[in-house]
């Protein structure tokens, strides 16, 4: 369970928009970097809201000095592999100063020098893994390496750390060995991901340091409030706008190579047909036409190459996969939008009692508006609610009998689209409680009366069901109006964040400043109408089935500085009552029954118990035979990428759709039979 993470390098991000005007290696060396002009400021005003309007009103003290240094470094060494054990004592000390640099508004100084000493680490630990990939290393020995980054400790002594890098390089030979890739280029490929980490590192730019170090300040308050440099701003935007110019490609990073994760259906590379998935990016064309090499850049520094207006044309240089010949393509960039994140819906037919049932399948990723378009009201801005809506609409003309929306990979999005979407499905009343920072609770309603859909409704959650996703959730559990299937809560995601311009705040009366980046601060949390915050506890699945990602440590509760659990009063609100206890305790003895002949079910059981077992080894063995037995049992931190990646696919049928679609089938038959015996108010909206 070792996975070497690099910073900002193994996200997956859109090739998209608009050009920076720093291109790879006019960025100052490693020991030239300085703070960018305009970052005390920056600092002293993010210092500054945070320390009186955060939700917590936390005192800007020596504790979130301690936290801040604590965070910084383990953004940068999550695995202690880098810093010495003296480093940390150091760093430690230096809370006070840190503290006064708060006050002084003035908080970057300690934030660059850690990050200073990380590089000086990063050089020598890239000479040790070369100096082991020189070497013949023995895999019959019985020995390990520590796999909890909880159970690892900092080296003490040079000795200690080259013996851990000694292990952390038979380590990764053993994974590659088990990926079937050995010899030669296996160690070609290790030199290539150390030494293109290091280089990467000494290119980090000041706006990209002060956005981790700040972030390391906001988060040691809550694990959601966080500084968003421009360039985040601008994806942040774009992906709440689910619109884009570029050339609709997702990229990924991969051992030094810009890799072509997947193409987006309907943009200009996917119209175009010759770039593929799994290409290797060589070169990018450059502002001034120039082609730029992408080896060992930066993800972002990429994708921010191949932004532009839509339009004009960006030159690639391409390795298409598993060939060795370079081609060049021409791509005209074009407007795009990520359909991949807007609800997308189905009808599944399925026979049952002599009858055919027709059920709508609604796939929600995100709460998503166009919160540009709303305010400018334009008719066509993209909206969660708007979309669901047509949806249902659409379901009613084929006449379906009840309806599933499935939230499991929904991690939020926008509050107005959560309360929105809810009153599609309730007549009217309270949907969610926010309370501030000075204790005051606003209750916010269904903003229209009448529903969209008063037929029987099942909400799919899973721990990845997070923020906007647990107040719909925790509204349709509290009115009875649908049955919420999955794991056993959500992820706990019970605060709301606002974004603050700091442009507006450093310039109020500078109509065009330039962009300084935005603060998200968590300013209030969130209640459903019985009082109870989703905070830290989610919302608890009223029928639970047996999933790999219930077992996963991505729960709010899993993160550090996360607020607790509380409760206010509740706010009065008719239930709609199409869900009791019996019915849950019937619906779940048929589902139990079914997964207990399930093939499928039985061995996500297994997988389960075996994944508990390899996460509670607090080491890995790096004896070749033992390994590859255990890596072939199950590989926990691949399972956990698999689930991530199936949940990313959208609407997939296997055993999950095919239980959720049988679970609504037995409610809609129980509601037949509340029928036949006279009890159909019971179940309201019946229709």
């Amino acid at each position: 369970m070792i996975a070497h993470r690099r910073i900002g390098a193994g996200r997956v991000l859109l090739a998209s928009l608009v050009l920076v005007a720093g291109l790879w290696g006019l960025r100052p060396a490693a020991a030239e970097i300085t703070p960018g002009k305009y970052d005390t400021r920056i600092a002293g005003i993010v210092t500054q809201l945070m320390s009186k309007q955060h939700l917590t009103r936390h005192d800007l003290d020596i504790e979130i000095a301690e936290r801040t240094i604590t965070s910084f470094v383990k953004s940068l060494d999550p695995l202690k592999l880098y810093f010495y054990q003296s480093d940390i004592d150091e760093f430690t000390t230096r809370k006070r100063e840190l503290l006064a640099q708060f006050e002084r508004g003035n908080n970057v100084d300690v934030g660059y020098a850690v990050f200073k000493r990380f590089l000086q680490r990063v050089d020598e630990r890239v000479g040790f893994a070369e100096e082991f990939l020189k070497v013949q290393h023995d895999f019959t020995l019985d020995e390990s390496i520590v796999s909890d980054p909880d159970a690892a400790t900092y080296a003490k002594t040079v000795d200690q750390a080259r013996d851990r890098w000694r292990r952390r390089i038979k380590y990764d030979l053993l994974v590659l060995k088990a990926e079937k890739v050995t010899g030669d280029e296996a160690v070609a490929r290790l030199t290539r991901r150390y030494q293109g980490f290091a280089k990467r590192m000494k290119q980090t730019g000041s706006d990209e340091l002060l956005e981790m170090f700040l972030t390391a300040q906001t988060t040691a308050y809550d694990p959601h409030s966080t500084y968003m440099s421009p360039s985040s701003l601008e994806n942040f935007e774009i992906q709440m706008r689910l619109e884009l110019d570029g050339i609709g490609a997702l990229l990924q990073f991969e051992d030094g190579y810009t890799v072509i994760a997947k193409i987006i259906p309907g943009g200009a590379a996917d119209k175009d047909g010759r770039l593929k998935a799994k290409d290797r990016l060589v070169q990018v064309s450059g502002p001034n036409g120039e082609m730029v090499e992408t080896l060992d850049m930066k993800l972002n520094d990429v994708v921010q190459l191949i932004r532009g207006k839509a339009g004009t044309v960006v030159r690639l240089t391409v390795q298409p996969a598993g060939g060795v010949e370079k081609k060049e393509y021409q791509i005209t960039r074009a407007k795009i939008e990520l359909s991949d994140s807007e609800a997308r819906g189905e009808v599944v037919e399925r026979g049952a009692d002599g009858r055919t049932y027709r059920v709508g399948i609604i796939d929600l990723p995100s709460f998503y508006m166009d919160m540009e378009g709303a305010r400018l009201n334009k008719p066509d801005y993209k909206s969660t609610t708007r979309d669901v809506a047509k949806l249902l609409e659409d379901f009613k003309a084929k006449n379906v009998d009840a309806v599933v929306l499935d939230l499991r990979r929904n991690g939020g999005g926008s509050l107005t689209e959560a309360i929105s979407l809810t009153g599609l499905f309730i007549d009217e009343g309270p949907v969610v409680q926010v309370k501030d920072k000075d204790g005051r609770t606003q209750t916010y309603n269904d903003p229209e009366r009448g529903v969209a859909w008063d037929g029987p409704l099942v909400v799919l959650a899973s721990k990845f069901s997070a923020s906007a996703s647990e107040i719909f959730a925790g509204a349709v559990q509290d009115y009875g109006r649908g049955l919420i299937v999955g794991d056993k809560q959500t992820h706990g995601k019970g605060t709301v964040q606002t974004l603050l311009d700091l442009s507006r705040n450093l310039f109020p009366n500078l109509p065009n400043a330039p962009s300084f980046g935005a603060l998200k601060i968590t300013l209030q949390q969130f209640y459903r109408p019985n009082g109870d915050s989703t905070q830290n506890r989610g919302v608890p699945s009223d029928l639970q089935w047996p999933s790999l990602t219930n077992e996963l440590d991505v729960a709010e509760s899993d993160l550090d500085f996360a607020l607790p659990f509380d409760k206010i009063r509740a706010v009065p609100f008719q239930k709609v009552g199409m869900i009791d206890n019996e019915l849950v305790k019937q619906l779940t003895a048929l589902s139990a029954s079914r997964q207990q002949t399930s093939p499928d079910f039985e061995k996500v059981k297994r997988s389960i118990a075996r994944y508990h077992e390899q996460k509670g080894r607090k080491a890995t063995t790096l004896n070749e035979q033992k390994f590859l037995e255990e890596r072939a049992e199950l590989n926990a931190d691949k399972e956990t990428e698999k689930k991530f990646e199936e949940l990313n696919n959208g609407i997939k049928h296997d055993f999950y759709f095919n239980e959720a679609v049988d679970i609504t089938i037995d409610y809609l038959r129980n509601i037949k039979v509340a029928r036949a015996t006279g009890l159909v108010n019971k179940f309201g909206g019946a229709r």
